[in-house]
Parts: C-alpha cells; structure tokens; sequence
C-alpha cells in the first residue's frame, strides 16, 4: 500500500492511498478517515461509495463528513468508482461507461471484464486490505453511497446482509434494469440476458428474496435525474409486504450535487453510529 497523502483533521487522519489490485489488475486509489479513537481502539467503519464520474476525492473535498465522523469514531473507506489506468477500456464521450462509472458490478463481457471487477474489489479485496492495515473492528461495518453509489451500496448490502449493519443512500438509483442512464452500461458490461442484471438491482434482488432490516434514503424533489434514472418510488413499491424498513426522505428545492449530500450527512452518520 502506498501512502499519497495523510492529513489531520479533527484530530483524526484523512488518507489517501493507492495499492495494486488483484481482481481489477490495475492500481487503485481509496481515501480512508481514521478518526482519533483509533489510536486506542478499533473502530466500526463505513463505506462511502460515490456516483458516476466520480473519484474517492469528491467526497473527500466535499462531502464534509470529517467533524461528526472523529466525534462518533467512525472509519470512513472511500474506495475509486472504476479501475482506471492506460491499459483498462474506456468509452471517451459515454460518461455513464467506462472509467467513473464501475456500477460496483463483476462485468462478464469483453473488454470489461478483465478489470471491471468492482463489486469482488469493494466485498472481497478492498477489505482484506482495510482490516490489516488500519485499527478497524470488521465485525461492526456499514455501507451508504450516493447515486450510483447508492446503487452500490444498496445491492451490496442485500447481497451480504451478514456482513452490514447498516445501509443508507443519498439519490440512489434503486434499479437499474428500468433507469434511462444504466441500461446501456449494464448490457455492455453483462450482455444482453436481463437475468444477469438482477443481481446488481437492488428493487429485483428484494422480489427474488433477498433482505436487509432497513434503509434510510434521502432524496431531492429538485434532482433532474429523479423521473427516469433514480425513481425511488420503486424501491418503495418492492419493499411493501417484506420486513424491510425503509425510511424514504424527500426534500424539496434540493438537487442531485454534493450540496445536498453534504447537507444531510450527518444525519447519516448517525445513523450508522447508531447501528455499529
């Protein structure tokens, strides 16, 4: 693991580091917060996964998660959205593909699939990572994201109810086999056969079974993405008559932009420092 920045802040340290990954056969970069009670003890930790043309960084610069973060104790892991580097396939002028836009999904197809292996990274690699080389407690982990980032961090959850404690989502895009901008990425990354994406939709792993005690999601009135790419009123429809709670906060006036993730974090944080 390299070491491209460490920080303090609010007593607490703010990372940034790289490593050679395994599964997506390119370097990664991954922002960790290491907040000041990990000197002492291990500390639950979070993940934050962000949305398309997205790095670890936007969050890092703006997301404003370090202050509650330090007070709660919490570890916040922000990996890459995507594999990236000279040899890894892109789509130039498709910002939905490609570089940024991983969709935190194990891609099948050709030229995909050699590197855009993001959900093995974010479940299997990237962890092993985190717990061997910072003072975290594995036992106690929660996971939350914004837009396709919420997608991640919902369809992840589902799919390892065990691991999670917790799950919330800024403006997710709760299924992707029926939203306008995942359907071209899903069919190039998964091929053509729907029934391979099920398993990275968070509304059809619900109606094939799959369960997780609660979700918190908070979404803008404002978001021009809401009527055709996020829809979270299917989620709402999917989880009628299971035992999943969700907890669904529309607001109006705001958007899609990291004003309004940074003005609701907090209580996210909370609400996973509840749960951990």
């Amino acid at each position: 693991m390299k070491i491209l920045s460490q920080n303090t802040a609010f007593g607490g340290m703010q990372g940034v580091f790289s490593h050679e990954s395994d599964v997506c056969k390119t370097e990664m970069a991954f922002a960790v917060f290491v907040p000041p009670q990990a000197i002492s003890e291990p500390r639950p930790v979070l993940w934050y996964l962000s949305g398309l043309t997205c790095t670890h960084a936007n969050v890092m610069d703006k997301g404003e998660y370090r202050r509650l973060a330090a007070e709660l104790g919490l570890i916040i892991v922000c990996p890459d959205t995507s594999p990236r580097g000279n040899d890894v396939p892109d789509e130039l002028t498709n910002w939905k593909m490609g570089k940024g836009a991983g969709m935190y999904l194990n891609a099948t197809e050709m030229p995909w699939s050699e590197h855009f292996q993001m959900y093995s990274y974010i479940t299997e690699e990237l962890p092993a990572l985190i717990a061997s080389q910072f003072r975290a407690d594995m036992t106690r982990q929660g996971i939350f994201g914004h837009s396709m980032g919420g997608h991640g961090a919902l369809t992840i959850a589902l799919k390892n109810p065990e691991r999670f404690k917790s799950c919330s989502a800024f403006a997710p895009i709760v299924s992707p086999l029926k939203a306008d901008w995942t359907q071209d990425a899903f069919e190039k990354y998964l091929g053509p056969d729907r029934a391979n994406w099920r398993p990275y939709d968070a509304c059809a792993l619900i109606e094939d079974g799959a369960r997780f005690p609660e979700f918190l999601i908070d979404q803008g009135k404002a978001d021009s993405f809401l009527e055709t790419g996020l829809q979270p009123w299917l989620l709402e429809e999917a989880v009628k008559g299971t035992d999943i709670g969700l907890t669904l906060r529309q607001h109006e006036r705001y958007d899609h932009s990291y004003y309004f993730i940074s003005s609701f974090m907090d209580d996210h944080l909370r609400w996973h420092a509840d749960r951990l």
